[in-house]
């Protein structure tokens, strides 16, 4: 350790920026159907709160349940014998991406940023 009075203190995660974090980081529940879950709680949480926070856990939110759409309409793809191929590597697609996606927020979120998700629908406003 230390005592150069010049060392910069370790940084302090604040309160919104960890909810926000974890409002990312349930994306990586998506293959399981339940990443939206986390994302619900922190949103309905902070909604009333932090305006900053809100808008990334309804962010976050709105790109868990486009996910979820689309791996639920992956696994009825997946049902059917001839193209059920493109289903199952669909749902590893969706998979993926969305772990990859959540990261890249959860990370702009830890430095206090916003992050804008690709092919999101705005279900919840």
């Amino acid at each position: 350790m230390t005592d150069d009075p010049r060392a910069t203190p370790p940084a302090r995660a604040v309160p919104g920026t960890t909810l926000a974090m974890l409002a990312h980081l349930g994306g990586v529940l998506t293959y399981v159907f339940l990443g939206w879950v986390t994302s619900l709680v922190v949103w309905l949480v902070v909604r009333e709160q932090d305006p900053a926070t809100e808008r990334e856990a309804r962010s976050a939110l709105n790109f868990q349940l486009t996910a979820l759409i689309a791996m639920l309409v992956l696994q009825v793809v997946e049902a059917f014998p001839v193209i059920g191929v493109v289903g199952a590597l669909g749902k590893i697609a969706v998979g993926v991406a969305a772990l990859v996606l959540s990261l890249l927020a959860a990370a702009a979120a830890y430095r206090g940023g916003s992050y804008r998700y690709p092919f999101t629908l705005e279900l919840v406003r």
